[in-house]
């Protein structure tokens, strides 16, 4: 599904990515795990279309996607969760989840896609007209997470998703990961939390 070939990405001079590699196939949980600095969040930014780079390929479903801007790579399918959640703070949860689905035109499916988040997740629906800023950050990133699935995404992208989080929402977290990876969801995940990663992941 997802194919890096010797991909190089830069921040100004500072040249973070040096000649990466890798794959994740259809339906497989790939853990990339490495300490801070090591170019993790860079590779994801450089796939969703924030980075571009500046040598090698990034190709998605047989189509190189390398110079595209990153509105038409969410197009293609791809759904990234930035690593600090990054949900929009002064807007309620409901509209959190409805920016998720704004490339959608299938407005009866978005609503049937809401249903199904609500009753997995339960603090959707009690706190749809909450501010996200107010949650804790464990809700917070089942929200971010939520917003994603909303796309409907071929690929998911998720930034360290257990960090800052207590133990017992680390848990909660990788519950939904689980439970993602049921449903057959692709996964590309960068996680700290080595252990745990490497209990859902398949490479």
């Amino acid at each position: 599904m997802l194919t890096l070939k010797s991909v190089h990405s830069y921040y100004g001079r500072l040249h973070v990515l040096k000649g990466i590699s890798l794959h994740v196939r259809q339906g497989e949980i790939v853990a990339l795990l490495g300490a801070n600095g090591a170019g993790k969040t860079t590779t994801l930014k450089t796939i969703s279309g924030l980075l571009k780079p500046r040598k090698g390929a990034i190709e998605f479903l047989g189509e190189d996607i390398s110079r595209l801007g990153a509105e038409y790579i969410v197009g293609r399918g791809i759904a990234h969760v930035p690593e600090g959640r990054r949900v929009f703070s002064t807007l309620s949860v409901a509209a959190n989840l409805e920016l998720g689905a704004f490339s959608r035109h299938d407005r009866q499916a978005v609503q049937t896609d809401l249903d199904e988040l609500q009753d997995r997740f339960p603090i959707l629906r009690q706190r749809a007209k909450q501010a996200a800023g107010t949650l804790s950050g464990g809700e917070q990133q089942i929200v971010a997470m939520a917003r994603a699935l909303m796309a409907r995404p071929k690929l998911l992208l998720l930034d360290e998703p257990s960090m800052g989080l207590a133990p017992r929402l680390v848990q909660q977290i990788f519950e939904v990961i689980s439970g993602l990876k049921e449903t057959g969801t692709t996964i590309l995940l960068i996680e700290q939390n080595a252990r745990a990663a490497l209990k859902v992941a398949h490479q």
